[in-house]
């Protein structure tokens, strides 16, 4: 097993380049199956985990992939050799409940195993199951798996109960080649649904974006193979936009997109943290004082939830109490209790606060937290339980004083492309080591 070992205590400076998103790119690969010509994607986080996972689990369908050093992808799935995704794929993400429309589609059968993926609250896949459903499709669980049949898929109107991000992906993906029109209310609108939009489009499929978050798909009868650009990972340009204002740093931040990181800029901008929109890139700097802060997470266009973590780490460099109340997972605070042990100042409560009351008010989850700032952080010995809790570990080891070991960096390693490269080119002093 390997680590990381860091000494920390260094402002970061320099500049990075953020690599193309992995929260967009793994839909798109998915997508492609859908056609039997070939598609063609640049700016590929090519060396990411999670990317990777997704290229295994679409050719163990029969899927052919090439990638090129420049970032560049092809893929063509001229015919699915099996209708089952392997089971040893069923903790690894939640991409193979993604297939079953393609799968649907193709062979009139589907077999996934209950997808995981990072343990930060219940993610339940009833809503892909219940609209799946509701266009024709015949699902049973045996034994981890979920079986599926379709005599064809047809059009439904969908509500959902929440807007969520993975579900709206799925009808989507599976909506594009049904009889019919489906219409999806109260659907995610995030902007890496709106790239999957776009490239479907490209492919030859009819979708309307509408007010009121709806969403509106005419089945055609065939899509082909096209090309798309993977856009920049917002993701990681706040990650490391907070990484170089808690360290008191300067930092330009490369492909960083000014039109997808709007609502985070302002709040930046609020908390006394500063930037400049530049050509190529924002440059992120410390520029006096952090001020306390309130924010509530929430869907695109809010404060999105995986900016959390590393927001959180910020503010204990801040001035005063700061409070955020996590509104789309109920159980993403568990990164919290490695950054006590470094010498933060957070409190968890089961209450809503902040902001408004969240669909988490009766239940027991803590989900929301005060942080109590500035605080100096020390060196520990850390392990990363899960994605977005792994970079925020290497920031606030490379804040602390001393030295730091952080083990579990393969979930790191899943989204954050060339992690240890990128770091050292801002100056932390990070090493591999086996642990």
């Amino acid at each position: 097993m390997q680590a990381f070992r860091i000494t920390g205590g260094k402002p970061l400076h320099g500049a990075v380049r953020i690599s193309g998103t992995k929260n967009l790119i793994s839909k798109l690969m998915v997508a492609s199956t859908l056609a039997e010509g070939e598609s063609t994607f640049t700016n590929v986080p090519l060396h990411l985990g999670e990317t990777e996972i997704t290229s295994d689990i679409i050719q163990s369908l029969g899927a052919g992939i090439r990638g090129a050093d420049d970032g560049t992808m092809l893929i063509h799935t001229p015919k699915f050799a099996t209708s089952q995704v392997p089971e040893r794929f069923a903790l690894l993400n939640r991409i193979p409940i993604l297939l079953i429309g393609p799968l649907l589609h193709r062979t009139g059968k589907a077999e996934v195993p209950i997808p995981g993926g990072d343990k930060i609250g219940a993610r339940p896949v009833d809503f892909h199951i219940n609209a799946l459903k509701k266009m024709g499709a015949r699902i049973d669980l045996k034994r981890h798996f979920y079986h599926c049949e379709a005599d064809g898929l047809k059009g439904a109107k969908i509500g959902l109960n929440f807007p969520s991000v993975g579900a709206t992906e799925n009808i989507i993906i599976a909506a594009t080649l049904a009889k019919g029109t489906t219409i999806i209310d109260n659907a995610a609108v995030e902007p890496e649904i709106i790239e999957l939009v776009k490239y479907l489009q490209k492919m030859g499929a009819i979708i309307s974006i509408e007010t009121n978050r709806r969403i509106i798909i005419e089945g055609v009868g065939s899509l082909h193979g096209a090309e798309h650009h993977i856009m920049p990972d917002r993701i990681e340009a706040a990650s490391f936009a907070c990484a170089a204002v808690a360290s008191k740093g300067d930092v330009f931040i490369e492909d960083a997109d000014q039109s997808a990181m709007l609502t985070f800029l302002n709040t930046m901008r609020r908390a006394g943290g500063d930037f400049d929109i530049l050509d190529g890139g924002i440059r992120f700097y410390y520029k006096g004082k952090l001020k306390a802060t309130a924010i509530e997470t929430n869907v695109h266009p809010g404060f999105m939830t995986d900016w959390q973590q590393p927001w959180v780490l910020m503010m204990t460099q801040a001035e005063g109490l700061s409070v955020v109340h996590e509104t789309v997972y109920e159980n993403r605070f568990g990164y919290v209790s490695e950054l006590r042990k470094m010498g933060a100042h957070i409190e968890l409560y089961n209450s809503c606060l902040g902001g408004s009351e969240c669909r988490f008010t009766t239940l027991s989850n803590p989900h929301s937290a005060v942080i109590f700032g500035p605080t100096k952080l020390k060196g520990a010995d850390i392990n990363i339980p899960d994605l977005r809790a792994g970079f925020v570990y290497l920031i606030a080891a490379a804040l602390a004083q001393g030295q730091s070991t952080i083990t579990g960096i393969h979930h790191v390693e899943r989204g954050y492309e060339h992690i240890e490269k990128k770091l050292k080119g801002l100056g932390v002093d990070i090493e591999r080591i086996e642990a």
